[in-house]
């Protein structure tokens, strides 16, 4: 009998990452833009930061070495790995140049990737 395609079991953890990487972004945006002013409560975004690097080390951990099937999740570990070294890099870089939303949108594809790979059906053995 021929088992049904499955998706790995680790796709809600890539969700919450890109998740809460589009929430920052989007924040992070709209104050780059002016269309928001966060001078009072500057601690959303970067709580929002510390909440996308979370999800994103549990997301790659989890990817890695729990979750079924084995061989989908680790390719998707495997592609949003790299993200973690813009992420890593933006305190360090200063929030008021060029630089920082720059490196920020770096880590954009990778948890694409990541996303998309983990939401796909694996269908190999």
């Amino acid at each position: 009998m021929r088992q049904r395609a499955q998706r790995s079991n680790a796709a809600p953890l890539f969700v919450a990452a890109a998740i809460a990487y589009t929430a920052n972004a989007a924040l992070g945006t709209a104050v780059a833009t002016r269309a928001v002013d966060t001078s009072e409560f500057r601690w959303v975004h970067h709580a929002l930061y510390i909440a996308t690097c979370a999800t994103t080390a549990a997301a790659a951990a989890g990817g890695l070495f729990w979750a079924r099937p084995r061989g989908a999740s680790r390719r998707a570990a495997l592609l949003l790995a790299p993200a973690a070294a813009p992420l890593a890099a933006i305190p360090y870089l200063g929030t008021h140049s060029r630089r920082h939303p720059l490196v920020a949108l770096a880590a954009a594809p990778f948890l694409l990737a990541g996303l998309v790979c983990s939401l796909l059906p694996s269908d190999r053995k």
